[in-house]
This record gives structure tokens, C-alpha cells and sequence, in this order.
């Protein structure tokens, strides 16, 4: 049987992601890889505890259809949460969805036609490119330093394509870099983008895990004339395997994404809604969260101590204030043989060619620290390093 595949499908059956939880998951690798959250700080018996509270309470109707836009005792529990991040927005602005990943999914499907320019951070969420590409989309990426995307470089961009649908951007410990926006590029964003007359999309799964430096208001918080929509997520925070996590925008936005999200699904599930909204009344999130950044922290710290001590000097990397990521570039080397090398030692990471919406830069990877205890941390570093010494120009 041949199949006549949409233009969407991939022709090339090779698959970023899956190579990524493939090498996680093989028990003799010490995987820098997938962005997988800590399992041992998943609030396991609260969740079990508000699950059977929600079973208790609401019986049948717990396992009933549901609103398409998600039950709203969440919704309403994330306009706090929003508040709380310095967003003011109401009940009707707020929709549910699997995961932020279904959010990029179907706010990708509401704005691309194929051939539709979509502008990103250069590099920026492996993932995200995958739904892009899917729906036909020309990707323009603009380079980052360490203070976040480059507005003057992406104001030239918008002028070579006013046409552009949206600005793809996630400003909180970037994924891949661990980067953070500045506040002055926050709002000189919002700025380009309102004068351009391009939306912009707000992606914020990590925002919430910060270790070091201020809170940053979100560009939500700038936007003045609903151009920003913004996704965030459960799944860093609670448990990614909920998949549960939220968009905000405009009502205007919300009334068409209803139909979306109903043609997608009906509803995200409705079991989880009810589990999630109980677990927020009957703990502190904010307690919780606590505890997965003073882990992070420590493991981040470790790794870049590791890090400086054992790879070559001339290894530059960021410096994440939060999230789960730290972006490495090595001069002279070429990421694949470093790839193939490390996996010889038993250690993986994500080369970063797979985040670049064009032309990627070589001896660049992403390197995940949350879903590692010390000991496998040390001693992945160690196998990278060695790995190093055997690809680096003598």
C-alpha cells in the first residue's frame, strides 16, 4: 500500500526528538539530553490525595464531556497564577490545552498557510520548528546574544518580511540557550512587533522555575494591544506526564481557537482538569516550586562547575538564572563527531544543529541538568570530557 501523504508529513523519517528519549532511556547512558523534569519531585500522594478528593466530590461527572476551553475552577485558578506573573487577564481569555506543546500545535494551525513566514529565535525549541515545518512554514531565524533575540536585527527582519505571521519567542531560560530576555528587550519586542502589525507568541514552560537573578515581567505584561498570546505549562512545575498547560489572548483570539481546539480534541481531559484545579486548592504551589528550584539550582551549579574545570578552555557556555538548559559551543568542532563519540562513552546530549530554523552552527549542543542526580552528573561530565579530548583539534 502506498500512502499519499500531506505536504505537512515529513519525507525523511529521522526524528530529533525520538533519538533523544531513545538515548535517554537505554540504562547504560548518562543523558544530558531530553528536558525531562526530576521524577523524585513529583508531588506524587498530594496528587494521589487530589484525585481521590476529586472522585469523592464529583463522582461521574469528573469522567463526563466537558467545555472545550477547560473547567473552569483551572481557569479560574490560572487567571491567579497569571496575576501572580504580573498578568492581568479574566476567566474568558484563558483555555486549556494538552500540554503548551498542543497550544504551539494549534495556534500553528490558525495562523500558517503553507509558505507563511514565521520569524524565530535563532536557535530556538527543536519542537517548535517540527509543527512549524509541518504546516508549510518558511522559517527566518534571528540571532541571539546572551540578553535574548536581537530587536534591531529583528526589526530589519520584519521590514524584509512584513508579511511575517508571528514572532515565535521564549524569553524565560530559553530552550535551547537557558538564556533570559532582558526587560529592555521585552519591551523594545513588543514595541517592533505592535508597529509591525506581527503578533507574537509567547512561549513560557520554564518561567516560573528561577534560581537566580529578579523576576522579569513576561511580554504579556507590556502588551497593550493584545498582539501577545502566551502558552505556559503544568508540566515543568506539577508533572509532564499530565499534559496540561494554558493559553492567554485576546477574546477575538479565543472565540476562533475554540473551534480549533474542539475540531483537535473536544476538550483537553477533563479528569486532570479536575486534579490539578484540586491539587492548587489544597496546597501551596509556590512551596512546591520552591523545592524543584533548589534542585535545579544545585544541579545547574554543578554542571557549569564541572564544566569549567574539566572541558577545554576555550569552551564557552551560557548561564542559566532558571529552567532546565545550558548551551555549549565548541570552536573547531564538529558537533556530529563529538555526538557519535560521546555516545561511544556512554553520555548523549542534543547537538544544536536541531534548533536552528536554518543553517545551524556547528560544535553547538544543549545540555539538560534537572533529570540528573550529582553522581551522574559527574561522571557524565568526566565521559564528555574525555570525548572531547579525542575530537578536539590536536
Amino acid at each position: 500500500m502506498t500512502f499519499r501523504y500531506a505536504n505537512g508529513v515529513p519525507t525523511s523519517t529521522e526524528n530529533a526528538t525520538a533519538d533523544i528519549l531513545k538515548a535517554a532511556a537505554d540504562p547504560k547512558v548518562i543523558s544530558f539530553g531530553g528536558g525531562l523534569p526530576a521524577p523524585e519531585l513529583f508531588p506524587v500522594e498530594k496528587m494521589k490525595a487530589a484525585a481521590d478528593k476529586v472522585f469523592d466530590k464529583y463522582g461521574q461527572s469528573v469522567l463526563q464531556y466537558a467545555e472545550t476551553l477547560g473547567y473552569p475552577e483551572l481557569r479560574k485558578q490560572i487567571v491567579k497564577l497569571m496575576h501572580d506573573r504580573d498578568v492581568e487577564t479574566t476567566f474568558d481569555n484563558v483555555g486549556v490545552v494538552g500540554g503548551s506543546q498542543q497550544a504551539i500545535d494549534l495556534v500553528a494551525r490558525m495562523l500558517i498557510n503553507p509558505g507563511d513566514v514565521v520569524i524565530t529565535e535563532d536557535p530556538t525549541y527543536l519542537a517548535a520548528i517540527d509543527v512549524f515545518n509541518s504546516y508549510g512554514a518558511k522559517m527566518v531565524g534571528v540571532e541571539m546574544d546572551e540578553d535574548g533575540i536581537k530587536t534591531d536585527a529583528l526589526a530589519k527582519t520584519l521590514k524584509e518580511y512584513p508579511e511575517a505571521k508571528f514572532i515565535y519567542t521564549i524569553p524565560n531560560f530559553q530552550n535551547p540557550t537557558g538564556r533570559t530576555m532582558t526587560v529592555e528587550r521585552r519591551k523594545e519586542l513588543v514595541k517592533v512587533a505592535d508597529e509591525a502589525g506581527v503578533p507574537v507568541v509567547e512561549d513560557d514552560p520554564y518561567g516560573a522555575i528561577r534560581y537566580a537573578g529578579e523576576f522579569l515581567p513576561s511580554l504579556k505584561h507590556f502588551d497593550k494591544d493584545d498582539n501577545v498570546i502566551y502558552l505556559s505549562s503544568f508540566s515543568k512545575v506539577l508533572a509532564p506526564g499530565m499534559r496540561m498547560g494554558w493559553l492567554v489572548a485576546s477574546k477575538e483570539f479565543m472565540a476562533k481557537f475554540t473551534i480549533i481546539k474542539q475540531n483537535a480534541d473536544l476538550h483537553s481531559d477533563n479528569l486532570t482538569q479536575y486534579i490539578i484545579a484540586q491539587f492548587l486548592e489544597d496546597n501551596d504551589i509556590y512551596a512546591h516550586i520552591k523545592k524543584i528550584t533548589d534542585v535545579y539550582e544545585h544541579r545547574a551549579n554543578l554542571m557549569l562547575q564541572l564544566i569549567d574545570e574539566k572541558f577545554p578552555k576555550n569552551v564557552h557556555h551560557s548561564t542559566p538564572e532558571g529552567g532546565m538548559f545550558i548551551w555549549v559551543e565548541v570552536p573547531g568542532v564538529h558537533t556530529e563527531d563529538l555526538f557519535k563519540e560521546c555516545i561511544k562513552h556512554n553520555v548523549a546530549f542534543v547537538p544544536g544543529s536541531a534548533f536552528y530554523a536554518n543553517a545551524g552552527k556547528d560544535g553547538t549542543f544543549r545540555m539538560n541538568f534537572s533529570n540528573m542526580n550529582d553522581e551522574q552528573i559527574k561522571e557524565g561530565i568526566d565521559r564528555m570530557a574525555k570525548a572531547l579530548k579525542v575530537v578536539m583539534p590536536k
